[in-house]
């Protein structure tokens, strides 16, 4: 079975939207694992001291055990242009390590930084982020992405942001796209003009 994986965001000594990646971790591992012992993330993670002050990724791989966690520097990747890309049949509800179909999608963007997936004829993420589509007034994600962001669900319970079923052929008639995951909040995500879409 292949391995599991949280990446948790490390602000100046304090890890980012515990408690929602506590839960995934929690649904991941009952429907994975039934039975098995409970991973506490806040008592799994220990920071180093020179890991205080700054932006770092905590990436924690895991089965029924924790069997590594990584921290590393954090850079944000620049993404100004979208590709939209077809898979009829992609599944991604649990964050595996193994992400060779998503790579295989990201593949084809030619000049674009970054895709938007279309399954079923609806909009459901980029490579590494959840969508936001902003139509002047509101921000709203696709109602099924690949994967149930952390972030994602933090600003749906704080209403900042509508859940919507997103088409193809909805797309232009929205001004911009934003992409958020663990690692970019709302006021710091890459947001691409509509123009910078390929269809």
């Amino acid at each position: 079975m292949c391995q599991l994986v949280e990446s948790l965001k490390l602000k100046n000594g304090i890890v980012q939207n515990l408690e929602y990646h506590q839960r995934r971790m929690n649904r991941s591992m009952n429907e994975l694992f039934p039975g098995a012992g409970k991973i506490n993330l806040a008592e799994a993670i220990s920071i180093p001291e020179n890991c205080q002050s700054g932006l770092f990724k905590v990436r924690i791989l895991y089965g029924r055990f924790i069997e590594k966690i990584e921290i590393e520097p954090y850079t944000f990747r620049t993404i100004q242009s979208l590709k939209v890309v077809h898979h009829e049949s992609i599944d991604y509800h649990l964050k595996y390590t193994d992400r060779h179909i998503l790579q295989e999608l990201f593949a084809q963007r030619g000049n674009c930084d970054d895709i938007i997936i279309l399954k079923n004829g609806l909009v459901s993420d980029s490579f590494a982020a959840n969508l936001l589509f902003f139509d002047g007034e509101k921000w709203f994600t696709p109602t099924v992405p690949l994967l149930k962001g952390t972030k994602r669900q933090l600003l749906l319970d704080r209403g900042i942001i509508s859940e919507k079923d997103i088409r193809e052929e909805d797309i232009r008639s929205y001004q911009k796209i934003g992409l958020i995951n663990a690692m970019i909040d709302m006021d710091e995500m890459p947001v691409i003009n509509i123009d910078r879409i390929v269809c």
